[in-house]
């Protein structure tokens, strides 16, 4: 029996193929549903309280964002997760960070430095209360905020395609505890300081210093 929440927030606005992608999404990522695990559209249906159509088309979505594996015929599963893919997630998100920011610090405006500040303060309290998941949330705003500010929308769709798988390594091994470190929010600190005086090449390695900073924790651990 899949362990689905029932008490789980549901958005108001949203088709129910949104709605059940962005749920099984959720579900996928924080380890709800677990790798290999066997998937029941009808039972899906049901939790999130749509129709099977819905689920179906939000299951061959997930499957192009390889988060579920089809078999026609057999059944749907969660993908697993593959320890040996983590490199190959990591480098070409810190490249394409880095280049996010290079643009970034040209464009930044006072009122957006204040908003990574917060965010790094949050980010903060969050390692210091030991929630690390929320951390997690933070950090990822943190540098999404500064993607916007870069303004390339392909940077933009690429890294968040990355980022999904990168998230789902992240909760999987939260748990062991694996977490984001105070370093981590210093470099934040480092990087708007480099956001600031607009020097685009020490927010680039910055950057991706940042970023490739949870490799090396995982191969610690794995």
């Amino acid at each position: 029996m899949m362990p689905i929440p029932s008490d789980y927030p549901k958005p108001t606005r949203s088709t129910a193929k949104d709605l059940a992608l962005s749920q099984l999404k959720k579900w996928i990522i924080e380890g709800t549903l677990q790798p290999d695990e066997k998937l029941n559209d009808a039972a899906l249906a049901a939790a999130i309280g749509v129709s099977r159509t819905p689920v179906r088309e939000a299951l061959q979505l997930l499957e192009a964002q390889g988060l579920v594996q089809m078999f026609p015929g057999k059944d749907t599963r969660v993908t697993t997760i593959d320890k040996d893919h983590i490199s190959k997630l990591y480098a070409p998100l810190g490249v394409l960070h880095a280049l996010a920011v290079e643009t970034a610090a040209q464009r930044i405006e006072p009122e957006q430095i204040q908003q990574l500040r917060e965010l790094n303060r949050l980010f903060t309290q969050s390692i210091k209360d030991k929630d690390l998941y929320q951390a997690l949330e933070y950090d990822e705003e943190f540098h999404n905020l500064i993607m916007e500010i870069g303004d390339n929308p392909y940077i933009v769709s690429f890294c968040s395609s990355l980022q999904i798988h990168i998230r789902r390594f992240k909760y999987f091994f939260l748990k062991q505890p694996l977490g984001q470190t105070l370093a981590a929010a210093e470099e934040h600190e480092q990087i708007i300081q480099a956001l600031e005086e607009h020097d685009s090449d020490a927010a680039a390695r910055i950057v991706k210093q940042n970023l490739l900073r949870p490799l090396a924790e995982f191969e610690q651990i794995l």
